[in-house]
């Protein structure tokens, strides 16, 4: 099992939970003075107030949970967001409201999933040839729609 340390910027905050057995993202929950107004089709940057170290062959993907999309149009633009795993610095969700109605966030709120992604650093060696394969150089679409 790999272990990661979440440190608490302040003691009100809520660590990042699983809400059942089997789930794969961690809920990750808004930690803020005031609630944050969001018009349509705006984005902000919510704090979650942790930070978290984590072994060097993982990152976290944020990703947006379903049912704030289904019901009030809220994604995250950059999706998944990328979180390394040198980053130290308080976990940010950039939060954007594709919904036509303002909506408010406000402390606790669940905003989005945290996965943990193990990843390996590939050695890229600069070539002036590759190999041929029967696909080649055909791009979008190439393969067929459907």
């Amino acid at each position: 099992m790999v272990k990661v340390l979440v440190k608490k910027l302040d003691p009100a905050v809520q660590i990042p939970s699983y809400k059942t057995i089997g789930a794969s993202g961690m809920d990750l929950m808004a930690f803020i003075k005031e609630p944050i107004k969001l018009p349509a089709k705006k984005s902000c940057l919510v704090p979650t107030g942790i930070s978290i170290a984590m072994a060097d062959d993982y990152e976290i993907q944020i990703r947006p949970r379903s049912g704030l999309a289904l019901k009030y149009g809220i994604t995250i633009p950059n999706s998944p967001g990328t979180i390394d795993p040198d980053y130290r610095g308080v976990l940010g969700v950039l939060i954007r409201n594709e919904g036509s109605k303002p909506i408010t966030i406000r402390r606790g709120d669940r905003i989005a999933q945290l996965v943990f992604q193990k990843f390996s650093t590939p050695e890229i060696i600069e070539s002036q040839q590759l190999e041929v394969t029967d696909r080649g150089e055909d791009g979008f679409g190439s393969t067929g729609i459907s």
